[in-house]
């Protein structure tokens, strides 16, 4: 009988850093089965051997873990349908791709490299299809007794699908609907590697019928792939056991135009994969959206509306939200146009929205990166309070307040000189005097302070409180002055204003 539970799987390959297009997928299988009481699988697709990279597979499990999309079965988990790694199942391709031959639906192919690349180079869009594998050396062409000798003797061979000729294939795509292919213009796709190694076209089938998957979303690059799938499936076991397709649409290039790609994030100076990944091979490392200063929370909820939306016009979703309104009829057809400052409006929101405790540790953690120490937890948060809605970045908390804790090495002279006078320093040298008398030392009370002191020499608040905060933080930036000085202390207050009135003429 077919399957009745959701079953779905995130299948990456461990060949580098997951892009955001991957881990939306993912993010869609998540949201998928946990709103149907299912199962989210992550299965690793290393069987091409080639484009393997150490680390990758623990890199995707850790990105998993940092957006909070926990599989229930993976190779780092376990579960009833292991092992989770395609190189481990090895042993299990070749019955399927021999049965398919037994059948007449696959064939041995000998060509060798060599001959393949000739034909190539003979015919520049050459494919081996439906019209010219009577051309090629292959059991279809061959005597059979030579094909059994060929076998026996270990000549190196492919297992090719046999694509039927002149046939018209019907596929219901959940987001596309009817999709029609033509099988001559299909090439016949390689099952099974000359060492062995199913490919992705094989192992995906016979993976997701042993793994019992109920649903498969993908992105629509592996559209034109799927009458072969098809055909996989209805030959191998049975169409009444073949998952429901959804195929994603592309996240595309700001200006509209081809797929997002980790080129164009290094041209356009955005992440475009979740994590930092270091090609261990180059150690060249590219930076991901975790340290760049995104919240998972944001990175998520933008990931979610690149491609589909509730049909509110709510933009922020909680991931227990997004598990309760997503739906596969809301998936749009078309590409979703990737734009950094949008996803960075995201994250400034969920800034705003959680407590610092919520993100605490990594903020600490930026701070420590630029060697700056830091107060008890009870001190530094009202003060990351004071700055919280002003950091779009978690890196933000660095550059917007670093000067509470270390004091500033240069100051913004410029944006003061024309009005700097020798009575305002004279009242700020009177105000340094003052500022041990000030109890309790609160913004209201520093501030009453500096009116009464301004008000003796003629001068108004407002004349004073650019250079205070010159003097404080050393440029135009930061919350209101006052709630700076509460916070700084009075002591460092005092040495500030003391420090930079004896560098400023």
């Amino acid at each position: 009988m077919p399957h009745q539970d959701v079953r779905v799987r995130f299948a990456p390959s461990p060949t580098g850093g997951l892009h955001l297009g991957g881990v939306r997928t993912a993010l869609y299988n998540y949201l998928f089965a946990r709103q149907h009481g299912g199962k989210f699988i992550l299965r690793i697709e290393d069987t091409d051997q080639t484009r393997f990279v150490p680390g990758a597979e623990e890199y995707i499990i850790q990105c998993l873990e940092w957006c909070g999309l926990t599989p229930d079965e993976g190779p780092h988990v376990g579960g009833p349908f292991g092992p989770y790694r395609q190189s481990e199942r090895k042993h299990l391709y070749r019955q399927y791709a021999e049965q398919l031959i037994e059948n007449g639906w696959a064939y041995y192919a000998f060509d060798t490299p060599e001959e393949l690349e000739a034909k190539r180079r003979q015919h520049p869009n050459f494919q081996y299809d439906t019209q010219t594998r009577s051309q090629m050396t292959n059991s279809l062409t061959l005597p059979a007794q030579q094909v059994k000798d060929w076998l026996e003797e270990g000549r190196p061979h492919v297992i090719r699908i046999r694509m039927p000729e002149h046939k018209t294939l019907h596929i219901h795509d959940l987001i596309r609907g009817e999709v029609v292919f033509h099988t001559d213009q299909i090439d016949d796709k390689v099952l099974l590697k000359a060492d062995g190694m199913p490919t992705y076209h094989l192992a995906v089938v016979v993976d997701d019928y042993l793994m019992q998957i109920s649903h498969v979303f993908r992105g629509e690059e592996w559209l034109p792939s799927t009458p072969v799938h098809l055909l996989l499936w209805e030959n191998l076991f049975g169409i009444e056991y073949m998952p429901k397709w959804a195929h994603l649409p592309l996240i595309l290039r700001p200006d509209g135009h081809g797929k997002l790609s980790k080129r164009d994030g290094d041209r356009l100076g955005f992440p475009v994969y979740a994590m930092d990944w270091t090609d261990p091979f180059t150690g060249e490392t590219t930076r991901g959206f975790r340290e760049m200063g995104f919240l998972p929370e944001a990175f998520l909820n933008m990931l979610a509306l690149l491609g589909w939306n509730d049909g509110s016009e709510q933009e922020i979703f909680a991931l227990d939200e997004l598990t309760e309104r997503f739906s596969i009829d809301r998936i749009h057809k078309a590409g979703a146009r990737f734009d950094f400052e949008k996803a960075i409006w995201f994250n400034h929101e969920w800034i705003k929205r959680l407590p610092i405790t919520h993100y605490l540790e990594t903020i600490k953690a930026f701070f420590h990166q630029h060697h700056i120490a830091l107060p008890n937890d009870t001190q530094l948060i009202p003060t990351l309070e004071l700055i919280k809605d002003r950091c779009r970045l978690l890196t933000d908390f660095v550059e917007q307040g670093k000067f509470f804790f270390v004091p500033p090495e240069t100051y913004d002279w410029s944006a003061i000189q024309k009005k700097w006078s020798p009575q305002m320093k004279a009242c700020f040298e009177a105000w340094e005097q003052e500022l041990a008398n000030i109890h309790p030392w609160k913004a209201e009370t520093i501030e009453q302070s500096l009116i009464s002191t301004a008000t003796q020499h003629a001068l108004k608040k407002n004349d004073m409180l650019l250079p205070l905060r010159i003097m404080l933080v050393g440029g135009k930036f930061g919350p209101p002055v006052f709630q700076i000085a509460e916070h700084l202390g009075q002591r460092e207050t005092q040495q500030r204003i003391h420090h930079a009135l004896s560098h400023l003429e």
